[in-house]
This record gives structure tokens, C-alpha cells and sequence, in this order.
């Protein structure tokens, strides 16, 4: 089993746009035994620290095996909308993880 945290920070205004890439790209990743376990839209009083900016959301993601994420990242039809992800998103921070 492979976990992902993905910090996003999304473009000043370009929320729709990132919300349209998610309506896509959230069910596709079950093609390819991926899930949203968590998907989190913190306000700014949620943070007990924070340096810099913060992200609009933080993702955790799993997916069955490492090769079932690539295959979703290289699926076509994921990158027919992937405009709209590098129209919204500033940056994104993605970490790999395993279950301890």
C-alpha cells in the first residue's frame, strides 16, 4: 500500500478551476485502486504553527501499489484536464509514505 500527503496551494482566484480538475481526477483515481482517505480544507485558525503560506488543501491519498499511482499520473485522459491543474495550482507538495 503506497500514502501520499499532497499540500496544495492554489493561484489567487482560481479556485473553480482546481475544483474542476478534482471533479475529474478524485474518480479516476479508483480506475487505478487509488482513494481520497482524507481531503482537508483548513481555515486559518486550524493551525497551531504554520511557516509561510498555508495550503489551500492537504490531501491523503492511498493507492494498492506504487505502480497503480503511475499508472493513474500517465493515464490520458488525465492529462486531457491537467490545463486546468496547472491553471489553479501555485505548487503542490507531494510526500510517500508506508503504513507503520
Amino acid at each position: 500500500m503506497l500514502y501520499l500527503t499532497q499540500l496544495i496551494f492554489i493561484k489567487a482566484g482560481q479556485e473553480a478551476k482546481f475544483h474542476e480538475f478534482e471533479d475529474f481526477a478524485i474518480p479516476l483515481m479508483e480506475k487505478y485502486n487509488g482513494r481520497i482517505e482524507y481531503r482537508v480544507r483548513p481555515k486559518a485558525g486550524d493551525y497551531i504553527d504554520l511557516e509561510g503560506e498555508a495550503p489551500y488543501e492537504i490531501h491523503f491519498i492511498s493507492f494498492d501499489s506504487e505502480t497503480d499511482f503511475q499508472n493513474f499520473m500517465k493515464d490520458d485522459s488525465r492529462k486531457a484536464f491537467k490545463h486546468l491543474k496547472e491553471a489553479s495550482v501555485e505548487s503542490s507538495i507531494l510526500i510517500k509514505g508506508e503504513k507503520l
